[in-house]
């Protein structure tokens, strides 16, 4: 199994007729999922989304992938394909047409309408083409061929791409569910005529490849969702993924079997069941859904709420449900039913939300207590499956973080594939398929972008760093009001502190070492007002930290007396 290794260099052109796959987001991380490949001198993306942030990326909004490989090949690109409607694979598209909206964005019906929808509030409109599964399209020197593939999302595809160097095929998002609700199963036959064809390189979700066996039926959370809507005493409010249309139609269907009258809340929720029921994909029964304003007029038991929220997302329904800041007032009898997977690392967050709504007195069914999730990735026992139906030449694992690509590499080398064709890289890492091999070649930048409210890479690691040192440590300014003439302090220095336990006291011992320093200076000939705040900033930590065992964040101010 090849490995990155960190010392890897910039990659070399491609040779004359290689392929060159590069992933710039969705390796060794869960979201921001986008692939470039490269052939005869043009570029097609395959999704291009966003990641969530976590706790230590206090105020970003999302982290898109980083452009700054094909910055200057934007004239380059024929397509960008996307797989499915999931942020992670199309919310990275607003900030990609940002710099050059004309590309044609390739889609199914629904991802494009979910796409159309979030580029609104960009305002941008965009060139789509819209595909179905069995169809082929050209696209510059790519030969895009679409597959059925069963995901928690409809209208998911798999992408074939024939090159001059080779057929790439890439599963996107999928499992193998054998009673998907839709009946739009995974097409292993299709999986089957491109291995007979020859599948040089496989590019395999592997998000699940460390859960052994095969994922359960979406179906089978059915006798879990009834029983809630039979026996809750009084509302139920569901908490989903706003584009989970399968466990959605679902909660509706036991709603309405129930004689419960359903209503969405939640911008987004409302805004994508509304997409999903234009287009056919959502059933709802005729006088089923309601507004919130009608609901209020009906008794408790008759009342079902489907929310957003199920990840303990701050700003989202739930959460503010939870905390008493929503128009919802959780009480009494209230049962809420959390639809979805526990995320890696958003546990916390989820624990809280559930504590916050038990508190009021609810009762929460979750994952942890009863069948109502099923995971939306093939488990091992599936990729093993394609493995052996697509025989491919090379694999390279995709869409997880480092355990889970490895575990998937392990899987295929099990079904036969050779050790050395099977390469694990990382993001930014250049993999070239050049006859008939697929090997690790170099790599490009491949950093986090940050969108932190308008700003778009405004934020940095180092401002991120800041940030944590001011929740944690707190800040201390230091204003010295300097003579010019003689370097030494011309009033008792002034200190304003915000989040660094302190009295009136605290500072006293610090003035010495402040006078100190600036004598220091003065003698050394350091008059510089920024070199002197840099010096002052430093002897001041130091203090903090010998003193106090504190970091705060040292903003020194030198003003000339």
């Amino acid at each position: 199994m090849s490995h990155p290794h960190p010392e890897l260099k910039a990659a070399p052109p491609l040779p004359e007729g290689g392929l060159r796959v590069i992933a710039l987001g969705g390796l060794g991380e869960i979201g921001r999922n986008m692939t470039v490949f490269e052939h005869a001198d043009k570029l097609l993306i395959v999704d291009c989304g966003v990641l969530f942030p976590e706790e230590t990326q206090p105020g970003v909004d999302v982290i898109l992938p980083d452009f700054t490989s094909i910055r200057d090949r934007l004239d380059d690109i024929v397509a960008v394909v996307l797989t499915h409607g999931h942020e992670d694979h199309i919310g990275g598209v607003p900030y990609l047409l940002r710099e050059r909206s004309d590309i044609p964005v390739v889609g199914s019906k629904l991802t494009l309408a979910f796409l159309e929808a979030k580029l609104k509030e960009h305002g941008i409109r965009p060139r789509t083409v819209r595909v179905r599964e069995g169809d082929r399209r050209g696209f510059g020197p790519f030969d895009c061929e679409f597959v059925a593939v069963n995901h928690s999302i409809p209208d998911s595809l798999a992408v074939a791409i024939r090159t001059g160097a080779g057929m790439v095929l890439h599963t996107g998002d999928f499992k193998m569910d054998q009673f998907p609700l839709d009946d739009r199963i995974t097409d292993l036959r299709a999986f089957a005529r491109l291995g007979e064809e020859g599948v040089d390189l496989f590019l395999t979700d592997s998000t699940n490849a460390e859960v052994p066996g095969f994922t359960t039926s979406e179906r089978e959370l059915n006798p879990a969702i009834e029983q809630v809507m039979r026996t809750a005493p009084r509302r139920v409010i569901v908490s989903s993924f706003a584009s989970h249309v399968h466990r959605i139609q679902q909660v509706l269907d036991a709603a309405h079997q129930h004689g419960r009258k359903v209503a969405f809340v939640g911008r987004s929720m409302v805004r994508n069941m509304g997409i999903a029921r234009e287009l056919g994909y959502l059933k709802v029964p005729s006088g089923l859904v309601v507004s919130t304003k009608e609901l209020e007029k009906l008794p408790d038991h008759k009342i079902t709420l489907v929310c957003t929220g199920s990840q303990g997302e701050p700003m989202a329904a739930l959460s503010r449900m939870a905390n008493r800041d929503h128009q919802i007032r959780i009480g009494k009898g209230d049962t809420v039913l959390l639809a979805s997977s526990l995320i890696p690392g958003n546990e916390s967050a989820i624990y809280r939300v559930i504590n916050g709504l038990t508190r009021w007195g609810a009762h929460v069914v979750h994952k942890g207590n009863a069948k109502v999730h099923v995971s939306g990735h093939a488990s091992a026992g599936e990729l093993v499956y394609c493995y052996n139906i697509v025989k491919p030449r090379n694999v390279m694992p995709v869409h997880g973080e480092w355990r889970h690509l490895r575990a998937n590499g392990d899987l295929a080398i099990r079904t036969g594939v050779d050790p050395d064709r099977v390469v694990i890289a990382e993001d930014g890492v250049v993999v070239d398929l050049v006859d008939g091999r697929a090997a690790i070649t170099g790599k490009v930048p491949a950093g986090n972008v940050y969108v932190d409210g308008m700003e778009v890479g405004g934020a940095t690691e180092a401002s991120l760093k800041d940030r944590l040192t001011l929740a944690a440590e707190g800040v201390v300014t230091v204003v010295a009001i300097v003579d010019a003439d003689t370097g030494a302090l011309a009033e008792a220095p002034d200190f304003l502190a915000r989040g660094f336990v302190h009295d009136d006291t605290t500072f006293e011992p610090v003035v010495p070492v402040i006078e100190k320093t600036l004598s220091t200076a003065a003698e050394e000939g350091v008059g510089d007002a920024r070199q002197l705040e840099q010096l002052l900033a430093r002897a001041v930590a130091n203090w903090a930290f010998r003193t106090h065992h504190r970091k705060p964040l040292i903003i020194p101010v030198i003003i000339d007396a």
